[in-house]
């Protein structure tokens, strides 16, 4: 298990576990204590954090992509490329770069006035549930989330297909069909993973920004398929493939 692959299979593990910590708590508050009152604070860490690991999930798929790129497409160097110092550099970019480019929206938060309804949309806090609520200038906060999905999300959503597009140019240039069996095989787990994950962000962003006169129930639904769907299926995905 003390392989690189393994290793990011950990931080993606570790991410599903700290989102579905993260949102959790507050939905069974909701459902199971009727309780429906959250402070400030509290719903500002809830929006940092759920945010910061949506990012750092992201980041850790465009790792393992590259892991299952070098193991592919370079073999022989597998072990000299992607050694424990590089994949520990990895992990803290990872999380640096997630953790960093939530931190403006959410310190606004703190600066902004909410003199109209206090009721939010969702059992747990989102940036853009909570910014509706403001009585300010919010255009930076409904800019800023947009270059953020477009710089990280889908940028990295782009990198991992152009990965995958070399890595079945290598396939395929392999002789044996066994082998180029074998070699794909490696990657059905993450494939299925990205598509689990990127289709669910794609399915939120879109009723976000273009469903504004959908049912609110539609909303609703589509957070909860987005923050519970991928912790739910990733560990099963990579059990039944292992």
């Amino acid at each position: 298990l003390h392989e690189p692959m393994y290793y990011f299979l950990a931080m993606l593990a570790a991410t599903d576990l700290g989102v579905t910590l993260t949102t959790m708590p507050t939905v069974l508050g909701v459902l199971w204590l009727n309780h429906r009152k959250i402070g400030h604070g509290a719903c500002f860490s809830q929006a940092y954090l759920i945010h910061t690991l949506s990012i750092v999930e992201s980041g850790v798929l465009l790792a393992m992509a590259y892991d299952r790129f070098i193991a592919i497409r370079n073999p022989l160097r597998y072990t000299s490329i992607l050694t424990n110092a590089r994949v520990m550099k990895i992990g803290v970019g990872v999380l640096t770069r997630a953790s960093l480019s939530i931190m403006p929206i959410i310190i606004r938060l703190h600066w902004f006035p909410y003199c109209r309804s206090h009721v939010l949309s969702h059992a747990f806090c989102l940036h853009q549930d909570v910014i509706k609520l403001a009585c300010a200038d919010i255009t930076f906060n409904r800019l800023y989330p947009v270059v953020v999905v477009f710089a990280m999300v889908l940028l990295d959503f782009f990198i991992i297909s152009f990965s995958y597009v070399f890595i079945l140019k290598t396939v395929t240039g392999i002789a044996s069909g066994e082998e180029r069996a074998k070699a794909l095989n490696t990657c059905v787990s993450h494939i299925c993973c990205i598509l689990v994950f990127y289709v669910t962000v794609v399915g939120l962003t879109f009723i976000h920004r273009f469903g504004k006169h959908a049912p609110h129930v539609v909303h609703i639904t589509m957070s909860y398929i987005y923050f519970l769907f991928p912790p739910f299926m990733n560990p099963v995905i990579y059990s039944i493939k292992t």
